[in-house]
């Protein structure tokens, strides 16, 4: 039914030595992680309506994965999960957070950041983090904590939950930026926080229309979830962000090209509002969301041109992912669904952001690291970036403590494309849980609602589903009654791993 060796058995090992025998020492790490970029969204997993030659340049000069999966089908869990290497849903709060919610990951919690602190390196965190800041009734003019800083970054600046969420500032080590005391900020999700006009009230003030939800408190002529009064020197522009984070991004590697760094870059592109620099608009051949695409492929491409720049390309390891698969219509008539044109931002799977389906979580993973990865590498093994915390562990050659990193596994071997195996399952997480072993991707009944034919106003949660992806990519088939006991064994697996509360010995 299942093959019987594991990835953790012998033969893995030893690609893992054969794969550490030739690694630099000390590499420096840049992980970009871009926001609901689909699979079908990059130009090498087949994008033809929008170009991402930047991207298309890392992939040629390194690996791309087929197989790749956050850990999640939204954002902070999957943030949550990159960064602690545990299964998110092993905290009921790893949740999409409002953006006034305390801290989410501790002091004290081992993190990737943490793994790179110790190990001597200069860490920083730019963009996007909703991952929650402080310990709860967060004052927004004085100094935040815990945060970043409190888990192993040395450096961070933020955006603090989501680009469609108050408050619109910048954080930068725990301060407010261009805050004047003056003013302080006032924030509330339950009610407003002052007189100000929101979008459900004041509808002739904005540049960008709700679809649905997104009414609350404007701020450069778009409504946003939540109420923010005050800060009024401190607000973003959002056709300012992609340029601002990048610089900061790029500034960073430059103040330690001399020593070894760690930069986790999360992009706020392609994520809602939509509202890229005018130089990017009409790029493209497939509306807004595609040119917000082909923005976040010029910070990539900055990125990059820093590294050479500063001639820091063959001794970094750089990573392009996704927290989560595509979504259309997110909150904004934004004129996305209306001109895809014939761009397909799953790529042929099925679902997306929200999705228990693949399109949920396969997302692109691109990684070069010249001499360990050969250039224009495909792989098709089953990963995960909850595992880059214990692969990352293994590039430094350094332990983990026995109470991290749950569920992350050593995937050195399969992440340098000497070895095409990967993880022997995975968990993903949606409304609720999945799990993917081999080709066999077991749905539970209700992991997923769907609206129930010729009834528009009605949902109905699916039935147990089992598809075999090797037949069935876009997961069409049920077949989880010619197979009862692969659906069994899925389901005891699932069980268990959620019992167990770990997964890494």
């Amino acid at each position: 039914m299942f093959p019987r060796r594991s990835f953790l058995q012998l033969p893995a090992a030893a690609f893992a030595q054969a794969a550490l025998a030739q690694t630099p020492t000390r590499p420096n790490v840049v992980i970009i992680y871009a926001d609901d970029a689909g699979y079908g969204d990059v130009g090498c997993y087949g994008a033809t309506k929008v170009k991402t030659p930047n991207l298309d340049r890392l992939a040629s000069q390194g690996i791309r994965f087929t197989d790749a999966h956050s850990s999640a089908a939204t954002c902070t869990p999957s943030r949550y999960s990159l960064l602690t290497g545990d299964y998110a849903f092993r905290r009921r709060d790893a949740v999409i957070l409002p953006g006034d919610a305390r801290a989410l990951i501790e002091p004290g919690h081992f993190t990737l950041a943490t793994l790179f602190q110790k190990a001597g390196y200069e860490t920083g965190a730019v963009g996007k983090w909703h991952l929650g800041l402080g310990r709860g009734n967060l004052d927004w003019n004085h100094a935040i904590s815990p945060g970043p800083n409190d888990i192993g970054f040395n450096y961070s600046f933020l955006i603090p939950a989501t680009g469609d969420r108050v408050p619109c500032v910048y954080v930068e080590n725990g301060r407010v930026v261009g805050l004047d005391p003056a003013d302080p900020i006032r924030v509330d999700y339950s009610k407003p926080t002052g007189p100000e006009p929101t979008g459900r009230a004041n509808p002739e003030l904005l540049k960008l229309h709700p679809s649905h939800g997104h009414d609350m408190s404007i701020v450069n002529g778009v409504s946003r979830i939540g109420y923010m009064s005050g800060g009024k020197s401190a607000l973003w522009v959002d056709e300012d962000m992609a340029d601002t984070i990048t610089k900061k991004a790029t500034d960073f590697i430059g103040r330690n090209a001399s020593k070894p760094f760690f930069l986790y870059f999360a992009t706020h592109d392609i994520h809602v509002p939509r509202l890229p620099h005018k130089r990017f608009l009409g790029s493209t051949q497939c509306g807004v969301r595609c040119d917000a695409m082909a923005e976040l492929d010029w910070s990539v491409g900055q990125i990059l041109d820093a590294l050479s720049r500063h001639k820091l390309d063959r001794n970094t390891i750089v990573i392009f992912t996704s927290d989560n698969g595509p979504v259309v219509d997110d909150g904004y008539e934004d004129g996305a669904v209306e001109h895809l044109n014939g761009h397909t931002p799953h790529g042929g799977l099925r679902g997306g952001k929200y999705s228990a389906y693949e399109a949920g979580t396969r997302v692109p993973f691109i990684a070069r690291w010249p001499g360990p990865i050969k250039p224009r590498s495909t792989s098709d093994a089953l990963i995960s970036q909850i595992d880059l915390l214990a692969t990352f562990a293994a590039v430094l050659k350094t332990g983990l403590p026995s109470d991290a990193a749950l569920d992350s596994f050593n995937l050195l071997p399969a992440f340098t494309g000497r070895s095409r195996q990967g993880r022997e399952y995975l968990v993903q997480q949606a409304r609720g849980l999945t799990i993917r072993k081999g080709n066999w991707k077991l749905v539970p009944p209700g992991a997923e609602t769907r609206r129930a034919a010729g009834l528009p106003t009605r949902t109905v949660d699916n039935p147990l589903e089992l598809f075999d992806l090797a037949r069935d990519r876009a997961e069409t088939a049920n077949v989880a009654a010619a197979h009862p006991a692969v659906a069994a064994s899925l389901t005891a697996l699932l069980a268990k791993v959620q019992k167990d509360g770990r997964t890494r010995p």
